[in-house]
């Protein structure tokens, strides 16, 4: 069976078939009314109702003659760009496109797999965002809460936890929950550091949360360069103090369309089936 998605496109609430921009889009490469429409079959008199029809409706000219051709105008070529746009999206790519947090995607770029992919590490909204508008076939994730928040399906692949960290040169000794009051931390959105927030305020412990940032990274940085900032960072990838280890394991997986692509099942039952190993040896715990 061979099928192929075309793109209609709505336009101040009525629908212009993708005919028009298959039209279009010739027209653009030939500057021929006649041959456009003996590419596509037609008559050239079907070809130019086409286009007259299109430009009743819209109120402006999508072509202008030249010599003993025709162009197109300005208009068009923006209508033709957001035809390609869509298009574009459609097209079946020949890689499993991902996109997620930095921990996790970091994690699928460490292993050897026997598959063709694209990983965009990005932060958690941005992430949402694609796979909201199908640009994506993997929503990874470092922490599953926007998952359970929205009801989505979520396929955990590790364990990991979080850990304190703070400039080398602050002697403050910490070894309970007690020990973190008054504090001031950087938070990362998307993280799992929810977990320590909530543990801190079931522990009545009063702390203070600085300018959030979008990754781990820079909240890292932030605070290796100052004397009086904290922050939680995934225990895989920084070394920290695990005083609330237990409070914050927590899992990291994927949102996909189960089903809908054998090759995307296959990559995720090929992580969850045959790279434990290989995610104990990057620092996470496997399941």
């Amino acid at each position: 069976m061979n099928i192929k998605p075309l793109v209609n496109i709505e336009i101040d609430g009525k629908i212009y078939n993708y005919k028009l921009f298959q039209s279009l889009d010739l027209l653009s490469k030939t500057y021929s009314q006649r041959k456009a429409a003996k590419k596509l079959g037609i008559s050239h008199s079907v070809f130019n109702r086409r286009i007259l029809k299109a430009e009743k409706e819209l109120g402006y000219k999508l072509v202008n003659k030249i010599g003993s051709g025709s162009e197109l105008t300005d208009d068009a070529l923006k209508l033709l760009d957001l035809y390609h746009t869509y298009n574009n999206r459609l097209k079946k790519s020949k890689s499993i496109r991902i996109a997620g947090g930095h921990i996790i995607t970091g994690l699928i770029e460490s292993l050897d797999l026997p598959f063709n992919l694209e990983v965009f590490s990005t932060d958690t909204d941005s992430a949402f965002s694609l796979a909201q508008d199908d640009l994506i076939d993997i929503l990874a994730l470092d922490d599953p809460l926007i998952a359970l928040s929205n009801n989505l399906d979520f396929t955990p692949i590790a364990f990991d936890y979080m850990v304190l960290v703070a400039n080398n040169k602050n002697n403050k000794k910490i070894e309970s929950v007690k020990d973190l009051s008054n504090l001031n931390f950087v938070p990362v959105k998307g993280t799992a550091q929810r977990l320590v927030w909530d543990t801190l305020k079931d522990n009545n412990i009063p702390f203070n949360l600085e300018k959030e940032v979008k990754s781990q990274f820079d909240a890292f940085k932030i605070v290796k360069n100052s004397d009086n900032l904290y922050t939680f960072l995934n225990g895989s990838y920084f070394k920290g103090n695990d005083v609330l280890k237990n409070q914050t394991i927590h899992s990291l997986g994927f949102v996909y369309s189960q089903g809908l692509d054998s090759e995307i099942d296959k990559f995720v039952n090929y992580i969850s089936n045959n790279c434990s190993d290989l995610i104990k040896l990057q620092g996470f715990s496997s399941f």
